[in-house]
Parts: C-alpha cells; sequence; structure tokens
C-alpha cells in the first residue's frame, strides 16, 4: 500500500515576510505590485484573503478589495533558500519527492520505517520540524495516492494535516467539488456544470462515452479522478519544461512597435535564462504572450528546434490580430525546451 504526503506551506512568500518583520504580522499584506501596482499578487496572508484578495489577482483589484492591503516586493533569494532548507528536511524521511514548487511537494514514505511506519505521524513530525527549524508552518495531506493527497493537504489549513485512509478514499472522493481536482480550470468546471456535473458523484454517474466526447483525453482522467483513482508514480527529476520572460508595463500599448521594443528588452534576458538550461540553444518551441487591457491573456507559440529572435516579430504579427483594438499591459516570451537526452545529444562533441 503506497502512503503519499502532500506538504504545503502556508501563503509561504507573505509568512517569510511576517517572520522576517513581525510589524506585518497583523496587518493585511501580500506580496507582488509594492512598485508597480499595474502587477499581480503573487500570494498574501491569511488576513488579506478574508478580504477576496488572491494569487494571480491584479494589484489594482486587489487594492479595490482592499485598500488598507500592505505590498511588499517579493525577496525570491530568500524564499529559494528557505525552500532548499525544507527540501533537506524532507529527505530525512524517504528520498522519493517529488517537488512541484518552491512551497510544495509530495513524499513517497511508503518504505519509511520512522514512528512505526505511520504515516500520519511521519507528516505530524515533518511540519513539527519545519516549523522549529524555519519558524513558518505547513499543511499537509495524507492518502494512499497524490491526488487525493494534494486535496487533503488544502482541508485544514493553515497549520493542519488531513489523513484520508485506503477505507475513506471514495467517502472523501464522492462528494468532492469538481472544481477541486486538478487540471479542471475555470472553463473546464463551465463545460461541466453545462452538463450537470457539479461532483465527482456525478461524473461517475455519467456515461462514459459521453465523458469521453465531451472532453477527449481529460476524459478518462475525469473518470479515474472522480473514481479516487491515481496510479501516477511521484516524478523524482522534474525537468524545466519552458524558459520565459515578462514584463507588466507602466501604461497600456497599442501598436506593433511599440511590442516590438518591449521584446527587444526581454530578448537578452530570455537569451541568458536559456543558455544555463540548453547551452547549445536547442528549443522546441518559441512563443509571444500578451494580456490586454481587460486581462485577457493570449499567446501564439509554433515549433522551432532553434532559437531564432527573429521569429518573435511572425508570432507577436498572429498574436496582435486578437487585439481587437485594446490596449496591452504585458508582453512576454516564451521558448519550450527539449528533453534533456536531445539537449544532451546536441552537446556532443563531435568525433575527428
Amino acid at each position: 500500500m503506497r502512503k503519499i504526503i502532500h506538504v504545503d506551506m502556508d501563503c509561504y512568500f507573505a509568512a517569510v515576510e511576517m517572520r522576517d518583520n513581525p510589524a506585518y504580522r497583523n496587518v493585511p499584506m501580500a506580496i507582488g505590485g509594492a512598485t508597480d501596482r499595474r502587477g499581480v499578487i503573487a500570494t498574501s496572508n491569511y488576513i488579506a484573503r478574508e478580504f477576496g484578495v488572491r494569487s494571480a489577482m491584479p494589484t489594482s483589484i486587489a487594492l479595490q478589495k482592499c485598500p488598507q492591503l500592505v505590498l511588499v516586493p517579493g525577496r525570491m533569494e530568500v524564499y529559494a533558500s528557505i525552500s532548499k532548507q525544507i527540501r533537506d528536511i524532507f529527505q530525512r524521511y524517504t528520498d522519493i519527492i517529488e517537488p512541484l514548487s518552491l512551497d510544495e511537494a509530495y513524499l513517497d514514505v511508503s518504505d519509511c520505517l520512522l514512528f512505526g511506519g505511520s504515516a500520519t505521524l511521519i507528516a505530524q513530525h515533518i511540519c513539527q520540524s519545519i516549523y522549529q527549524e524555519t519558524g513558518l508552518t505547513a499543511s499537509a495531506g495524507v492518502a494512499p495516492c497524490k491526488f487525493v493527497a494534494k486535496i487533503a493537504s488544502d482541508e485544514n489549513k493553515p497549520n493542519g494535516i488531513c489523513v484520508v485512509t485506503p477505507e475513506e478514499v471514495d467517502t472523501f472522493v464522492r462528494q468532492l467539488p469538481l472544481g477541486k481536482i486538478p487540471g479542471v480550470g475555470k472553463v473546464t468546471l463551465e463545460k461541466l456544470n453545462r452538463l450537470g456535473l457539479y461532483y465527482c458523484e456525478d461524473v461517475r454517474r455519467y456515461p462514459f462515452d459521453k465523458l469521453l466526447k465531451a472532453f477527449g483525453k481529460f476524459g478518462p482522467i475525469l473518470w479515474q479522478r472522480s473514481q479516487g483513482i491515481d496510479d501516477r508514480q511521484l516524478n523524482t527529476e522534474r525537468q524545466r519544461k519552458s524558459v520565459g520572460v515578462e514584463t507588466t508595463l507602466a501604461t497600456d500599448i497599442t501598436s506593433f512597435e511599440q511590442c516590438w521594443q518591449c521584446i527587444q528588452t526581454l530578448i537578452p534576458k530570455l537569451e541568458k535564462r536559456l543558455q544555463k538550461v540548453s547551452p547549445t540553444f536547442a528549443t522546441q518551441t518559441q512563443g509571444v504572450k500578451l494580456k490586454f487591457a481587460d486581462f485577457q491573456l493570449t499567446t501564439v507559440e509554433l515549433k522551432r528546434n532553434q532559437f531564432d529572435k527573429r521569429f518573435f516579430r511572425s508570432l507577436l504579427t498572429e498574436a496582435l490580430t486578437r487585439q481587437q483594438q485594446r490596449g496591452i499591459r504585458l508582453v512576454g516570451v516564451h521558448v519550450g525546451l527539449p528533453h534533456q537526452s536531445q539537449i544532451q545529444q546536441l552537446e556532443l562533441p563531435l568525433s575527428a
């Protein structure tokens, strides 16, 4: 029987700032947009969340919801350093770790003999160790599969643990809102709701062939998750799939030349990041992202096996066909990366 723990730090970036500056502890505060109020919120503390401030929310909207919101610039170097410290704590219990981001990870503790092999006690000890050594709280979900463990970690936040035993999985999943299934975004959820599907139990009763027709390859995943089925193993060798840079503009721009000028300032930063992960500048795709004044995003991405900065011009031209006379508030460029083995093959020296 597998024993999976999903550990999720509580409002991580904000928690670090509150730890380091007590003045932030009893006020609504958020990371992001401190110098540019056209930016977006990276995360907020729980006081700010009571006002409706959420991650990825435009800073201007966050300030409308909470005028007294304290905006703090992020310190990514600090967050990354503490994340490594937390990862070192995880490794005391298992080597099978799948990091999802700086502040969350899956752990497979099926073979851990500590605490008599109790995944519940292991999760409790992990959270206690994180708090004692970093001063930060974490929440954890314990379950026999990744999907349920991830959802469980959110059940008793902050600083809580939720355990779902194999016998409890069916009951836990049956009444689960479909919006909690990873991969079910706003558009997919609206489509599910139009079909009269709101909970996992609804999907269980829905004809499988119709589910497949409506959602394609995501249909079987929806069906499996609604049954509490998730046989995925932890991916301990996660590879970066893309590299990108973007900028939120102080004022909206409208023309091709303005956008192209902006992209030209981003390209050197992109090249610098790309060189670190793909020294030969091998790529799979190149793309341009625009966010319009109404916050709608559009992305144009095409296959490209070698980085070519001139190619961004044609991508930008395509993206601007969707402008519909709207201003542009954000411009970004990115590349998709080939598999690591492909990069290594391209880097092999030629034989004499």
